[in-house]
């Protein structure tokens, strides 16, 4: 087998050659990433105005509970009154 003699110059070249490839692929990676945060960011928009649209249901449920029990204690309280005669 002979051997082949590099110069420098070649070697440089070789390496920088090396070197644009992985920049290409850093480029590639950088942009892949980049296109993936943005959809990142945008699930996280939609999880936000979900958690506001719960909060507000909550909230109604929370309300309907409560105006329920005061219908079952006015209630209550009308047959008490019924049954001492303040009715």
């Amino acid at each position: 087998m002979s051997e082949k003699e590099i110069t420098n110059d070649q070697l440089a070249t070789m390496v920088a050659k090396g070197f644009d490839g992985v920049d290409k692929r850093f480029n590639e990676v950088d942009k892949r990433f980049n296109e993936v945060d943005k959809s990142f960011n945008e699930v996280d928009k939609r999880f936000d105005r979900v958690e506001k649209r719960l909060a507000v249901i909550e909230f109604e449920i929370t309300e309907l509970a409560h105006r329920a029990e005061l219908e079952q204690l006015k209630t209550r309280i009308a047959k008490i009154e019924e049954k001492i005669g303040l009715a």
